[in-house]
């Protein structure tokens, strides 16, 4: 759905321009702001492989797996129904520890992974599990206490100070953690109900 919206904008706006008569501005633009774009991706790749080499020493370290123990009690309460040796828990707390740091690439494999051992324990079913949807809530909101790709972006751009975001980022991402826990948890228990009445 996501990309005919923006075939429908990028169509619409070429015919406005057309009739408009501004279809060189357009070009200009559309060149312009692709050589932009293969800059910022080329600047973005040294962060990123510096970041996810930090991950990797820490994961090589033990740093992952002692933050994983760190929250595995906070993640066995919020699912209850994986077992705590579960692969699937694994996954969780990795793909936690992976967004924590800001590394959201290389917790994309890691929520996929999640997600499949979850879907084992739903006897593969097609419906979403109620751990499936709140690890989805949670990963979406995901807590971030070093936002590196936002980081990255902003020294490509020259930012006087890159990194005072940190504490915005945050207390942002703490909110709409906690926020996305309490709507799970309010739509989880009204279904409860409502199958008990």
């Amino acid at each position: 759905m996501v990309n005919l919206i923006w075939v429908f904008l990028a169509v619409t706006g070429i015919i406005y321009a057309m009739f408009n008569g501004t279809m060189d501005e357009v070009n200009e633009a559309i060149f312009e702001s692709a050589d932009e774009a293969v800059m910022l991706a080329i600047g973005l790749i040294s962060v990123l492989v510096f970041w996810l080499g930090i991950m990797r020493i820490a994961e090589n370290a033990g740093l992952l797996r002692g933050l994983a123990n760190l929250f595995k009690p906070i993640f066995k309460r919020i699912f209850p129904e994986i077992p705590p040796e579960h692969p699937a828990m694994g996954y969780i707390l990795s793909n936690f520890s992976a967004n924590l740091f800001g590394l959201g690439n290389a917790a994309t494999p890691l929520g996929i992974k999640a997600m499949e051992e979850m879907k084992k324990i739903n006897n593969d079913s097609t419906e979403a599990s109620r751990s499936m949807v709140t690890f989805l809530a949670l990963n979406t909101s995901s807590v971030t206490l070093i936002p590196t790709t936002v980081i990255a972006i902003r020294m490509q751009y020259d930012s006087a100070n890159p990194t005072e975001i940190v504490g915005t980022t945050i207390l942002a991402t703490g909110i709409s953690t906690i926020g996305a826990l309490c709507v799970d948890r309010f739509f989880y228990y009204r279904r409860v109900r409502r199958n008990k009445s």
